[in-house]
Formats: structure tokens, sequence, C-alpha cells
């Protein structure tokens, strides 16, 4: 049985989906912002602790405040909006994989609605002390990153990239029943 032509065109987009960096000014619709956070309530979770707290942040002030707690999230500033991934705090292990589960997510959905997603890590615990401040998280939550959502400047990012010049071929990164085995 072949891949369907929707599934097909669903695999493209999650192939296309990138860290986008630039964004135009223009505001993301209130629409594209509502199907996003209902694709972050339905992402997976262990145990389905559904272990997190969404803020949608539009404020300029408040994203140049976050994109001035370290120099390579300065480009936070530019977004025309975020959603911070905030957790329970009640499993550090478990919640990590679950962010990472709900951070794809909203990249592929950004992605396959026309838009483009960045993810900015706060930094080391001071850092992220200091996000908590800005965003009145509690104390006993965890809060990592946000995820920054608008309308990609461009298709390509003029920054140098080395990985640009492709992927590793599979035969690289692919192993079968034990690691090195070439063959299924």
């Amino acid at each position: 049985m072949g891949v369907t032509s929707e599934a097909g065109a669903v695999l493209e987009q999650v192939r296309k989906v990138r860290q986008v960096r630039q964004y135009r000014p223009d505001p993301v619709p209130a629409e594209a912002v509502d199907q996003l956070l209902e694709i972050a309530r339905w992402t997976g979770s262990s145990r389905n602790t559904q272990p997190w707290h969404f803020i949608v942040i539009r404020d300029k002030e408040t994203l140049r405040r976050i994109s001035q707690l370290r120099p390579p999230i300065n480009w936070v500033a530019d977004a025309p909006m975020a959603i911070a991934i905030v957790l329970d705090g009640a499993s550090q292990l478990s919640e990590a994989y679950d962010e990472g589960r709900v951070t794809e997510r909203l990249l592929i959905a950004a992605q396959i609605l026309g838009l483009g997603g960045g993810v900015a890590w706060f930094g080391d615990a001071s850092q992220e002390a200091e996000a908590k401040r800005i965003l009145g998280i509690p104390d006993d939550r965890t809060a990592r990153s946000v995820v920054t959502i608008g309308y990609p400047k461009s298709i390509r990012d003029p920054r140098p990239n080395p990985a640009r010049a492709g992927r590793k071929p599979i035969s690289e990164i692919v192993s079968y029943e034990r690691f090195g085995q070439t063959s299924a």
C-alpha cells in the first residue's frame, strides 16, 4: 500500500519545518493562534499528565525583555508573537520529553498553517528565573522556552548554515536491529 496524496502532502510539510528567526511584522490571525493552541492541547504527554500551561505573548516590550535574556535569542524581539511553555514542575525528566513533543507539534502546525516558528531557550537557571519573573510564572513551575510564531520574512534564511547543504544519507544514520547493521 502506497502513501496517499494527502499523507504525502502532510509529510512534505513536516519535511519543510525549520527554525525561523526572521519574521514579517504582520500579526498572526487569532484563528491561527487558536488552532495552534488546540494542537498543543491535544499533544500526548507522559501518563497523560498534560503538564503544561501556555502563555500567548504579543506584547512587544515583553518579547524584547525575553530576547535580552541572552544574546543567542535576541531575534525573539522581532517576532510578532510567542507561546511560552510552562510546565507543572513535578517531573523534570518526563516533562522534558513532553516539552519537546509539544514544541515540535507547534512548529509543524505553524508550517501547515503557512506560518513559521522558532524555539528560543531561556538559558541557565538564573535566566530561567528572570523569564519566569517577566512572565509572572510561579516559582514552583518550570519554564525553559518560548516558541515564536509568525510569517517568515523569506523562504530562505539568509544566514550561513552548514546544514543547508542537505542531510546525511539514511545509510549513515540508520541501523537495523543492532547498531551498525546496515540492512533489515
